[in-house]
C-alpha cells in the first residue's frame, strides 16, 4: 500500500532514493546500502552518480516498479550483481547468475600477479575450475597472445564463461572437466596452470553471509572438513603430468591453509613456492616452478 502511494504521489528518484536508503540502512549499513542503490540505478537507468544527484530527475511507473522488485530482491540478501546480472573483473565485465561464483578481489589479486610476472608471449595456459570464467577471460585480454584452455566440471557454469570470453572478445577453449577423475590428459604442455577450487571448509560455512549461503554455488565454494585440500592434491597430480618443466603453478587459497598447500608443492618437488598475502595482508595466493626433478 506505501509503495502505490509512492509510485502516485512521488517519481522523484532523489525522494525514492532517500526512502530506501533508510530500508536497507538496518540490513547493509548506510555506505555499502548506498553503493548498492547506486549500482541498480546505474544499471537500470543508465544514470551516472552525479545523475542521480539531481533533484527533479522522475521516473516513470515502470522504472519505478524496476527498482522497487530490485530492492526487494536485495532484502531477500540476493547479490546485487545476481540482481543486475553483471559485475567487474580486472577492468573487464562479466556476466554472472547464481551457476557462478561472483569475482572476488582476493582472485583479482591472483590474476594481477600472473599479469604481472609472467612477461613472455605465446603462452599455453590451463585455469582449472573456471566458473565465470574471469581468470581465463582476463589473462587472454592482457597475456602476450596466449593460448588459453579452462575445465569447469559445471556445464551451466561454462555456458556464463563462453558468453564472457565473447563479451569480452577474447578465444578461450572451455571445457567440461571433473578434475577429480580427469580425461584430458596430455603430458607437459601447459607453461601456466592456475586455479581457484573450493577450499571454504564446511565448518566455516556458519561464519558467512546470507547472500554467499543462500545464492552462490556450494559446489564452487566448499569442501569437507575430513579433506580440506582434495582439489590441491588432484590439481597437483594434474600437474605433475601437464605441466612444463620451468612452468609455473597459481593457486589462490584459503588463507588459514597456506602452509599446508605449500608443504604439498614442497614435496612433490615444487620450487620457488610462494605464498602471497592480498591487499588485507591475508595469505590468499600461491605460486610455484615446477623443477626438474
Amino acid at each position: 500500500m506505501y509503495f502505490c502511494f509512492v509510485i502516485w504521489k512521488n517519481n522523484r528518484l532523489f525522494d525514492l532514493k532517500k526512502i530506501y536508503l533508510e530500508e536497507l540502512k538496518p540490513m547493509f549499513g548506510e555506505n555499502e546500502a548506498l553503493q548498492m542503490l547506486n549500482i541498480l540505478i546505474e544499471h537500470f537507468f543508465s544514470l551516472s552518480r552525479i545523475q542521480q544527484a539531481l533533484p527533479n530527475h522522475r521516473l516513470t511507473e515502470s522504472e519505478m516498479l524496476s527498482l522497487h522488485y530490485a530492492v526487494k530482491e536485495l532484502k531477500k540478501n540476493k547479490p546485487v550483481q545476481y540482481i543486475t546480472g553483471e559485475t567487474e573483473f580486472y577492468g573487464l565485465r562479466f556476466f554472472v547468475n547464481p551457476s557462478v561464483l561472483i569475482p572476488r578481489q582476493e582472485t583479482e589479486e591472483l590474476v594481477d600477479l600472473i599479469i604481472n610476472k609472467e612477461k613472455q608471449d605465446g603462452l599455453k595456459v590451463l585455469d582449472i575450475g573456471s566458473g565465470s570464467g574471469c581468470i581465463a577471460v582476463s589473462l587472454a585480454k592482457n597475456l602476450g597472445q596466449p593460448e588459453v584452455i579452462a575445465f569447469d566440471i559445471s556445464a551451466p557454469a561454462l555456458a556464463v564463461a563462453k558468453k564472457n570470453a565473447q563479451i569480452n572478445k577474447v578465444k578461450v577453449n572451455f571445457i567440461e572437466e571433473d578434475i577429480l577423475s580427469p580425461l584430458q590428459i596430455t603430458e607437459n604442455q601447459f607453461d601456466i596452470i592456475v586455479s581457484n577450487p573450493p577450499y571454504v571448509c564446511l565448518s566455516e560455512k556458519k561464519l558467512m553471509q546470507p547472500n554467499v549461503i543462500d545464492f552462490e554455488p556450494h559446489l564452487a565454494l566448499f569442501v569437507e572438513d575430513t579433506n580440506p585440500l582434495e582439489f590441491y592434491k588432484a590439481i597437483l597430480d594434474y600437474t605433475l603430468k601437464n605441466l612444463k618443466i620451468g612452468g609455473r603453478l597459481y593457486f589462490e587459497i584459503n588463507e588459514a591453509l597456506g602452509k599446508d598447500v605449500s608443504k604439498l608443492l614442497e614435496e612433490r618437488n615444487f620450487e620457488d613456492v610462494n605464498i602471497h598475502a592480498d591487499i588485507n595482508g591475508k595469505d590468499r595466493m600461491l605460486s610455484a616452478l615446477k623443477s626438474a626433478i
